[in-house]
């Protein structure tokens, strides 16, 4: 018998336990105010579901062996997408969804072979709203979810925002038969993959230029109108960050723009964005989202309400984050503990009181011969001892 978990998965003791039900409840209470209803889909989903479309690879997805194509959900994402336009098409929109549970994806190890990685996520879909309504709805949802979560300014928590149609623009410099190339070279910030391209000296020179095209939305914003002229996603996303600035300033968020950002999922037709942390080692991303309006058609939606976005927070990456702060240390645990004089009908009425009271609390089921050794063992085990001796 094994006594290990697989590759990937990972145990969580009852402290880290309590941390991430503290976390959670803490962001769906922000979800639930702003009107979002709670739905859970199915941790199973048929692989070209879970595939988006082809959004994303199948060697992210943790198949299962059964009679049909299933695997484990690599994102939620999906999954709400299909329900969305199935068994909850006839729900007026905009229709504001909520879900919390575990995530599994496939990845390499590092000695070789695959691995799941395990993790717990919760987070909102908002359908049926065009850009740039719905996007201005999330970010400010996502602000007001993140003033819950207690971080500081030591954490240097930033705003990534990319979009969909801003890498279509630097693309429309490129012949087609080098997009492909180029665009890779774009999103992974290679430098040198972008000189060794064939490509006209001027064109090189313009595409460097925008590859270290990020920073403030006004400053980004005023380099691309250089390149572009004026277009009417410039004043969308320019809209959008003044809408965010107030509550950035407010919980010490930088908000950086990117034209060169895309997500590792290719599920998103517009809006992106991830909020990135400073951990302990090195930079962590606890929530990220973005728009996927061709994954709601693609689902069956009809054109005129064929609109989706939403983000989600990685729980586990914010309880390590954060390492205890912010969260409620609960009272200790109470140990009713009797004499050989008094019965144990008489410690599980004591236990009931404790119960009314709300206080967690268990019970010694054998009689202690004296206090000490009832005291040695709520020592032990960090409990508050509740001693009878009738």
């Amino acid at each position: 018998m094994a006594l290990q978990p697989a590759a990937g998965a990972r145990d969580l003791n009852p402290r880290q336990v309590d941390a991430n039900r503290q976390l959670s409840e803490k962001l769906a209470g922000v979800f639930r105010m702003w009107g979002y209803d709670e739905v859970s889909p199915p941790r199973v989903e048929r692989l070209d579901t879970l595939m988006a479309g082809g959004a994303i690879a199948s060697s992210d997805i943790v198949r299962l062996v059964a009679d049909e194509p299933l695997g484990l959900r690599p994102e939620m994402t999906a999954s709400i997408a299909r329900a969305a336009c199935t068994r909850l098409a006839a729900r007026p929109r905009p229709l504001r969804l909520w879900a919390s549970g575990t995530v599994f994806q496939s990845r390499a190890a590092d000695e070789g072979g695959h691995c799941i990685e395990e993790n717990l996520q919760t987070g909102v879909e908002l359908f049926g709203v065009e850009p740039i309504e719905a996007e201005m709805e999330l970010l400010s949802l996502l602000m007001a979810s993140v003033q819950t979560l207690g971080l500081d300014h030591a954490h240097r928590p930033r705003l990534l925002v990319g979009h969909t149609g801003l890498m279509d623009l630097l693309l429309s410099l490129v012949p087609d038969n080098m997009r492909e190339a180029v665009r890779t070279a774009l999103i992974q910030f290679d430098r040198l993959a972008l000189i060794g391209l064939d490509l006209s000296d001027d064109l090189r020179a313009t595409l460097l230029n925008l590859l270290g095209c990020r920073g403030t939305p006004q400053q980004v914003l005023s380099e691309l109108r250089g390149t572009f002229g004026k277009t009417g996603l410039f004043e969308d996303l320019e809209r959008l960050c003044r809408q965010l600035d107030s509550f950035a300033t407010e919980q010490g968020i930088a908000i950086q723009l990117d034209p060169t950002f895309q997500p590792h999922f290719e599920l998103y037709t517009g809006l992106v964005f991830q909020l990135v942390c400073d951990g302990s080692a090195a930079p962590v991303v606890i929530a990220r989202g973005g728009r996927y309006d061709d994954l709601v058609r693609r689902c069956g939606a009809p054109a005129q309400l064929a609109f989706g976005a939403g983000f989600s927070f990685a729980i586990d990456p914010i309880r390590e984050l954060l390492s205890g702060e912010g969260t409620v240390s609960p009272l200790p645990t109470v140990l009713v503990a009797f004499s050989p004089s008094s019965r144990l009908e008489d410690g599980l009425a004591r236990q009931r009181h404790w119960h009314q009271q709300g206080r967690s609390a268990v019970l010694e089921l054998h009689p202690c011969n004296v206090r000490s050794e009832a005291e040695s063992t709520a020592r032990s085990q960090n409990l508050q001892l509740d001693w009878l001796d009738n």
